[in-house]
């Protein structure tokens, strides 16, 4: 089950600097892993990320889902808030939660 947290369009100047003309949306979900936690023993909270670009003619959607993060739902809210603060892409989303994990927030 995953429910809405939160999104935002990246910031123009952003787009500008990446020579991207074209407004970009990203939204945020908590994940919830009930079925597995119980039979596997996994976290329990992921985060799904949908990016989607307004491309002129065309809508293109991009999906990406980090299941077994935290256990902790306080640790996944922190996570999705810094997330959506700063406006974390797909690309590096897996990389920004390293970051967040090896410095303990």
């Amino acid at each position: 089950m995953k429910t809405f947290f939160g999104g935002a369009f990246i910031e123009k100047e952003k787009l500008e600097e990446a020579g991207i003309d074209y407004p970009i949306k990203l939204e945020y979900y908590k994940q919830i892993n009930e079925d597995e936690i119980i039979s596997n023993n996994k976290a329990k909270y992921g985060i799904s990320i949908i990016k989607t670009e307004y491309i002129p003619n065309n809508l293109k959607v991009e999906t990406k889902n980090i299941r077994y993060i935290t256990n902790e739902e306080f640790e996944i809210n922190r996570i999705l808030n810094i997330f959506k603060d700063n406006q974390v892409t797909l690309i590096n989303s897996e990389e920004v939660i390293s970051d967040l994990f090896r410095n303990k927030f």
